[in-house]
């Protein structure tokens, strides 16, 4: 198989720039129609350094890593994700988040399960947080082992992808728990799975009456979009009301190819949010936030939330402080159309908690102040009317805040 440089696939051509699948078919040395098979893709999946030796060059870091951290957490990657990557810079996004890396062994708050979510687990792989619904874990497998996942602890175990024993015994926990609305199918990702392995579990699930809505978390549409094919979401939608996220985390993943994805679910009414995580030089800015989330909206993806990256062990290195992440929201508020602003939410535990920049700052007399988009107080009249706060604001005197009373005269 001929080498094929970085240039020649990240060259400045249309067709290279706007068809992944041209180039990536290119650089794996095998027919569009081949490379456009997700079956083939899952066949094919980088998981050493010499997987990729007439592929690509790869840094002396990522050499050792792939060695090092085999036994610690998978390394897997779909060659459509391969060609994603600039390999003319070793801090590309999408490598960052797809390559392993030495850094992962240096880790100092790192834990296994940071959302305990093994406690919350009434029967394996149910797991139940909220009162009304549950996430399920009925897959293994995935098209990309993420870095930074916070489920690496089931890396370790086998038999974990669609067993069928597992999923009778969720779903006899959900049959037997009327309070169980919504389902959220997960993993792994449920997506690598035969059609009618999905069907089939579809099926179980609409035959209890108290599930109202599926949800499925997946990442097919950014790192396997093959996968979404057109008799798939027909087979979907035959369950609705059905729900996908979907998780892209930087603008270079918003491909023509994912693009199609998305809209072959949306064709079917099959709404598509996105869950992004921040991540440390890959989204982890206000501009590059800002066009991931931009570009979304134009795919008609909504984004729906940022998630502070989970203490999970190996990913010190992709974390960010909370404070950037505040900062960051800040910016984005006011400057992108406003359904187009995530909600940040830090995942704990007990659920999910918001995190927000705060802009009212205190309670002046009958005036509310609030800090503005420009950063200038603003007074907003509103008295309390004998109405007691479980948490009372601050009384402090903001005397330059703008007043609502100063422009009507």
């Amino acid at each position: 198989m001929p080498f094929v440089t970085p240039n020649e696939l990240h060259n400045n051509t249309a067709s290279n720039k706007k068809n992944i699948t041209l180039a990536g078919a290119k650089l794996f040395g095998v027919s569009e129609e081949n490379f456009t098979n997700w079956r083939w893709q899952m066949k094919n999946q980088v998981q050493s350094a010499e997987d990729l030796i007439n592929i690509l060059k790869i840094s002396e870091n990522e050499k050792i890593a792939f060695l090092e951290l085999k036994d610690k957490f998978h390394a897997g990657i779909s060659p459509y994700a391969i060609a994603l990557m600039d390999f003319s810079n070793e801090f590309d996004p999408v490598r960052l988040q797809l390559m392993p890396r030495m850094e992962e062994l240096k880790d100092k708050y790192g834990v296994p399960d940071p959302l305990n979510e093994v406690l919350n687990s009434p029967v394996k792989e149910v797991v139940h947080v909220y009162k009304d619904r549950i996430a399920w874990c009925v897959a293994q497998l995935c098209p990309v082992y993420c870095r930074y996942c916070f489920r690496k602890r089931r890396d370790g175990e086998e038999g974990l992808h669609f067993n069928p024993k597992i999923i009778d015994k969720g779903i006899e926990y959900i049959s037997s728990n009327k309070n169980i609305r919504d389902v959220l199918i997960t993993g792994g990702d449920p997506f690598i799975g035969h059609d009618t392995t999905i069907e089939n579990l579809l099926k179980r699930l609409r035959e209890i009456p108290h599930v109202e809505i599926i949800r499925f978390g997946t990442r097919t549409p950014v790192s396997l979009p093959y996968r979404i094919t057109e008799e798939f979401a027909d087979m979907l939608a035959k369950y609705h009301p059905i729900w996908i996220n979907t998780h892209f985390n930087s603008v270079q993943e918003l491909t023509p190819e994912a693009a199609s994805a998305i809209d072959t679910l949306l064709r079917r009414g099959i709404p598509v949010g996105n869950q992004s995580v921040f991540l440390k030089d890959i989204n982890d800015s206000v501009d590059k936030m800002r066009a991931l989330v931009n570009g979304l909206v134009r795919l008609r993806a909504r984004p729906y939330y940022i998630y502070h990256p989970q203490i999970v062990e190996g990913s010190e290195h992709l974390r960010i402080p909370i404070e950037k992440g505040l900062d960051i929201m800040r910016g984005l508020r006011g400057s992108t159309t406003g359904f187009a602003n995530p909600q940040y939410v830090l995942d704990t535990p007990t659920g999910k908690i918001p995190l927000s920049p705060n802009h009212v700052l205190a309670r002046e007399g009958e005036n509310v102040i609030v800090e503005q988009l420009n950063k200038i107080p603003w007074a907003e009249p509103s008295p309390l009317n004998g109405y007691i706060s479980e948490r009372p604001l601050p009384e402090l005197s903001f005397p330059n805040a703008e007043r609502i009373f100063a422009k009507n005269n």
